[in-house]
């Protein structure tokens, strides 16, 4: 009687190690828990991880004398980042798609160029972002509502983070690259790589230990930057000496204008679809700085980093998805593909369940890890509250479109968002923040509220089945 539980247990690790390991394996065969499990778990610590970054600056510079100047900078500086990470993710989510169709057709070869081409693209794009942000610093926190001191203090961190938008983009595509060949264990060790390493040189670089001066706010960028490039080194190394089921060589990244077409038509879509969410974030923010201040940007900007940390993992159960759908339809089996997203999104809506529960009794004991000045912790909490009241339909919604992405239909989530986020969420927090006096908890409200609708509308156009005759 025993004796299958045990074996169940046994393959569940056994599954788990196979995960972490990384390798070759055909996710259009076998067991459809088997294969989600196989590419959930490296891509949910891929993502914990990357929200580390975030976690961790926040985290050293909330203790910086000068704590409230410097959470509202790094903040705002983040929520301007997030159209850098729009241009990434955008990028590579129409780098997962194509390079999942191809290897679900077994043809590695295309795969592999489709990959490099995507990464040509990335970093042109990464240059001219990397120069801008460098000249235009200051400018852009004083768009975002920055008080004179946040400038004055703020701008070689926004110079130094903006300047280094290569990285950024890189982390993002290059693991959209492994994730879309089903090869997730790569890019989880990337983020292994520059998290830890950022770990280390974060508190090392902002309090001077050792031979290293204290350089403060500025060592939170520095760090920052240098974890990320190292994950990009580390990922490089992988596409070339790769055991994998993809491998790159120097002849894939000859410019190849057909491909790149094909590329930037599946991800333009993409990158706006996630110009228009990040972009509702920036207004909201901004909102929040209008309407509460320094104080209520500080605690928002808490309250976000924890927000985004507990939302990644369901984004990498997402990613798990839409990397099932692309490779199933390019092995032409849509009802595998249906059912791959139907499982993950239980697996979502439990997860988020859970992470609810948490932000609604734990968010006073959360946000004081960060901060215990009372102004701030009050707006740390409230946001946490109640933006973590909707987390199930987040976690509903988020594998509904990233199915559809992983399909190649892009443009469907690209209209979804422009209705959710910008007819609706941006109008309806615009009018409790300002219109009926709300302030930030108006903002607040909207978020919960536009993302219930999106999940809605998603999983209305996912059961239309239309994302099944996708070419791509």
């Amino acid at each position: 009687m025993l004796k299958q539980p045990t074996n169940r247990c046994t393959h569940f690790i056994s599954i788990i190690k196979q995960s972490l390991k990384g390798g070759e394996h055909d996710y259009t065969q076998g067991s459809i828990r088997g294969a989600i499990v196989l590419l959930a778990i490296p891509m949910i610590l891929e993502l914990m991880l990357e929200s580390v970054f975030a976690v961790v600056d926040m985290y050293f510079v909330s203790h910086l004398p000068n704590s409230e100047v410097a959470i509202a900078t790094v903040g705002l500086t983040e929520s301007f980042i997030t159209i850098i990470y729009t241009i990434a993710m955008g990028l590579g989510m129409g780098a997962t798609a194509v390079v999942a169709r191809r290897i679900g057709e077994k043809n590695p070869e295309a795969a592999a160029h489709a990959g490099a081409q995507s990464i040509l693209i990335g970093m042109l794009a990464a240059l001219v972002l990397s120069v801008a942000g460098l000249i235009f610093a200051p400018d852009i926190l004083r768009l975002m509502k920055a008080e004179p001191q946040v400038i004055a203090e703020g701008t070689v961190f926004t110079r130094i983070m903006l300047g280094g938008s290569m990285v950024i983009i890189l982390i993002f595509l290059i693991n959209g690259v492994f994730r879309g060949a089903g090869d997730a264990a790569i890019a989880m060790r990337s983020l292994w790589l520059a998290s830890i390493i950022n770990i280390i040189l974060c508190p090392t670089l902002i309090n001077g230990y050792g031979p290293f001066p204290e350089l403060g706010l500025k060592g939170a960028a520095i760090a920052t930057v240098i974890g990320r490039g190292t994950g990009v080194i580390y990922q490089c190394y992988y596409l070339f000496h790769s055991k994998g089921n993809i491998k790159i060589k120097w002849s894939h990244f000859k410019f190849d204008f057909p491909v790149i077409k094909h590329l930037l038509g599946v991800a333009w879509p993409a990158t706006f679809q996630f110009f228009i969410q990040s972009g509702s974030w920036i207004v909201l923010a901004w909102l929040v700085s209008d309407t509460g201040g320094t104080h209520a940007t500080a605690g928002y900007q808490v309250a976000i980093r924890n927000v985004v940390f507990f939302i990644l993992p369901a984004w990498g159960l997402s990613n798990a998805a839409a990397t099932l759908v692309g490779q199933n339809l390019g092995a032409n089996q849509p009802d595998r593909a249906e059912r791959s997203v139907i499982l993950a999104t239980r697996f979502n809506a439990i997860f988020m369940a859970f992470v609810m529960f948490i932000f609604l009794l734990f968010a006073s004991p959360i946000i004081s890890i960060f901060t215990n000045q009372p102004d701030v912790h009050r707006f740390g909490v409230l946001s946490m509250q109640i933006i973590g009241s909707g987390y199930i339909f987040y976690g509903i919604g988020m594998v509904m479109v990233q199915a559809l992405n992983g399909a190649g239909d892009t443009k469907t989530p690209t209209w979804i968002n422009i209705g959710g986020f910008w007819l609706f969420q941006i109008p309806f927090a615009w009018l409790l923040a300002k219109g009926l006096g709300w302030g930030p908890v108006g903002a607040f409200i909207a978020v919960p509220v536009a993302e219930t609708l999106i999940a809605l509308v998603a999983w209305y156009y996912f059961k239309k089945g239309k994302w099944k005759q996708v070419e791509v």
